[in-house]
């Protein structure tokens, strides 16, 4: 599995946060079991907004390719010595 990018961590982290206070002021519970329902929730559609962003497409590598062949050493230590 690829490594996540910062905007995924960052959009998955932010919805846990707001998703988490939401819903803790919508529902007001002040139950133990309610405020761990609602933080496995948010866990889990944080999880769900971090995995569906759009990744970038790979870059591609640039490769070397020399524009001419290189130059044997002999002829470059003579073309030096002139």
């Amino acid at each position: 599995m690829p490594r996540p990018t910062a905007a995924q961590l960052a959009y998955g982290s932010a919805t846990v946060v707001f998703a988490t206070v939401a819903m803790l002021l919508l529902s007001g519970t002040t139950t133990a079991v309610g405020v761990a329902l609602i933080g496995l929730a948010a866990l889990a559609l944080g999880l769900l907004v971090a995995v569906t962003l759009p990744v970038p497409a790979a870059r591609r590598r640039a490769t070397y390719t020399p524009a001419r062949p290189p130059v044997p050493a002999e002829r470059r230590e003579h073309s030096l010595r002139r």
